[in-house]
């Protein structure tokens, strides 16, 4: 699948980047999340229900879509970046608008604005029940660009 965007990476080695740098993050790994769309400036994440991300409640606890949105701005920003480059969160700001009650957290993280050092993205997370998605929750943030520092290799 191919998304629009109006972005142009400006290192073509893009979702090889942002697929190495995700499947280097020991937290994704043992959440089970994966990373299902990279296009310059956007990133779709999805995370299968599993109890033990739950709360009290069975739903998919606020960390959990928290982290998921983090990650789908985080790398639709790092699309962008140049090849010498890593990228960190400075901020993000998240409003849960509804439980995450389903069978599947689908994360879609847009970049609004790339800039030199800072760029802003706006994420959307949704919660798949019976085949209907639902938004659950909606972010911005702010994602620094690290010229220079290449991401540490996990051991």
């Amino acid at each position: 699948m191919s998304l629009q965007t109006d972005f142009k990476a400006p290192n073509n080695e893009f979702k090889t980047r942002v697929k190495e740098s995700f499947d280097n993050q020991p937290l994704m790994d043992f959440l089970g999340a994966k990373l299902k769309i990279i296009e310059p400036g956007f990133c779709e994440i999805h995370l299968p229900y599993r109890f033990e991300l739950t709360q009290q409640h069975g739903f998919f606890h606020a960390g959990m879509i928290g982290t998921i949105a983090d990650n789908c701005g985080g790398y639709a920003a790092f699309s962008l970046m140049p090849a010498d480059a890593s990228v960190l969160t400075v901020e993000y700001k998240i409003n849960l608008l509804s439980p995450g009650d389903g069978e599947l957290i689908i994360g879609r993280g847009k970049v609004k604005k790339a800039g030199k050092t800072l760029t802003v993205c706006a994420v959307d997370v949704f919660v798949l029940k019976n085949g209907i998605e639902k938004l659950c929750a909606t972010a911005q943030m702010t994602v620094m660009t690290m010229h220079g520092r290449a991401d540490k290799q996990k051991s």
